[in-house]
């Protein structure tokens, strides 16, 4: 709980601020999970901070929520063409990524059970970020990965919007870089292993 904490005021997710007259909090519960490996033996007990999406209104706590995900459909055929060109394949987990969503509405919630301000128990925290549970999280956080790999040369692709694709175009070779985003999850491949290295980093 303390770690998930640390997580979201290193992320600057929220400010501590007065209850405002004309707004509702939401409350915020935690979410506990024990993490298990193949042999089923426990590797980690999580714990996760989730706001009380249902709790919020349309048109007050949020606007637009519509996030687009990848088809499972679609991995196979990156899967079977990275597979057929004999190229090397990543997985990679985005480590909260909901908390990376810069929010563009006003939403507050209450101070976390057990983790409250003493002297400030009154008050309650302005987020900045989206916190998981929250009905735009998913499109929050959708944003702003794509915004960066567009900034950092990806194009999306037009028929799949879960799918980015870099190019390099050298005399030598014409390399690809390919990514398939479900969420907070990605598959990257390509001929060049040096370049998933970069994109990594």
């Amino acid at each position: 709980m303390k770690e998930e904490i640390a997580s979201i005021e290193k992320n600057q997710s929220w400010n501590l601020v007065e209850t405002p007259q004309d707004k509702r909090p939401i409350a915020l519960r935690w979410i506990d999970k024990v993490k298990v490996n193949p042999k089923g033996e426990v590797v980690r007990h999580k714990a996760r901070f989730v706001a009380k999406g249902y709790l919020q209104w349309a048109g007050i706590d949020y606007g637009e929520v519509f996030a687009p995900v990848a088809r499972l459909e679609t991995i196979r055929v990156v899967v079977s063409f990275a597979t057929h060109s004999d190229w090397s394949m990543h997985q990679l987990n985005v480590k909260s990524a909901f908390l990376n969503g810069p929010l563009e509405e006003d939403v507050y919630v209450m101070q976390p059970q057990g983790f409250e301000v003493r002297g400030q128990e009154h008050k309650v925290f302005k987020l900045k970020k989206a916190l998981y549970g929250l009905k735009q999280a998913p499109r929050a956080w959708n944003q702003r990965i794509d915004s960066f790999l567009k900034q950092i040369g990806f194009q999306r692709c037009i028929s799949e919007c879960g799918v980015y694709i870099k190019c390099w175009n050298d005399k030598v070779k014409n390399d690809k870089l390919i990514i398939y985003l479900y969420v907070d999850d990605l598959l990257v491949t390509e001929s060049n292993e040096e370049h998933i290295t970069q994109f990594k980093n």
